[in-house]
């Protein structure tokens, strides 16, 4: 089992677009047995998987109560993808993880997840707290989309420091250019200066992932973007098993 975090103290940077098509690659491509844990209280991946907000069950339960993670999973419409869903419970789940003082809960939990699947991908809210922490301390590696800005550098190196302080014998940390448009002198320059960050394009079939409701190689399986997630998959099952 492996934990990939798809994360970033910075939100607009297609974080849960990129988790959503990881998924598919891991659930399609590698025949993956692969559970999308959703920890951004703004749902974003369940949207962009067709799922609808869940009833009665609060997701903050499993950090909280004895509640067993498997009573909320639902599987999708994509084969071998399971969805484990976000709810605004977990708006505060910060100041649960401050309140429990347990350090290693998260961490705790996808290891018992992981006797069902084989990658849990999570899809993490964009801020640097407790939880970014216990996200990181669970990752085997933590994926950190970034904008072609110059603050972009600034997001990876704030995650890069924190990992420093509060995180010793993390998994490794691997950028990746998200929304690139190589007409853009700026966005030619950033891909120049960091040759070997993987790059997600801005492209009009990862748009429509948010009409269709799937992901880009359901419904573009020809595209640049669909071949851009398979590679960026390639290069997360290598540094997978390198890290092994």
């Amino acid at each position: 089992m492996a934990v990939v975090a798809i994360f970033s103290p910075k939100g607009g940077v297609g974080k849960s677009t990129i988790a959503v098509n990881l998924c598919w690659c891991s659930a399609a491509r590698s025949k993956h047995r692969t559970l999308l844990w959703e920890l951004d209280p703004q749902r974003g991946a369940s949207y962009l998987l067709g799922e609808e907000a869940p009833e009665k069950v609060r997701a903050s339960t499993i950090f909280t109560k004895d509640a067993s993670p498997e009573k909320q999973i639902i599987a999708t419409e994509i084969p071998g993808l399971d969805l484990l869903p976000a709810d605004d419970s977990l708006i505060s789940l910060d100041a649960l993880f401050g309140d429990l003082g347990k350090k290693r809960r998260l961490e705790k939990l996808a290891a018992t997840l992981g006797k069902t699947y084989d990658r849990i991908i999570l899809d993490c809210p964009p801020a640097m707290n407790e939880t970014a922490r216990q996200i990181m301390r669970a990752a085997n590696v933590i994926i950190v989309p970034l904008s072609p800005s110059p603050l972009a550098r600034r997001s990876l190196d704030l995650v890069r420091n924190e990992l420093a302080r509060h995180c010793k014998g993390h998994g490794p940390v691997l950028p990746v250019f998200s929304m690139i448009d190589k007409r853009r002198k700026l966005h030619r320059d950033a891909c120049e200066a960091n040759p070997a960050w993987p790059i997600i394009p801005m492209a009009s079939s990862i748009e429509q992932v948010a009409l269709h409701r799937a992901p880009v190689a359901t419904f573009a399986p020809s595209s640049p973007a669909a071949a851009a997630f398979d590679a960026l998959w390639t290069g997360i099952e290598h540094k997978l098993a390198k890290a092994r």
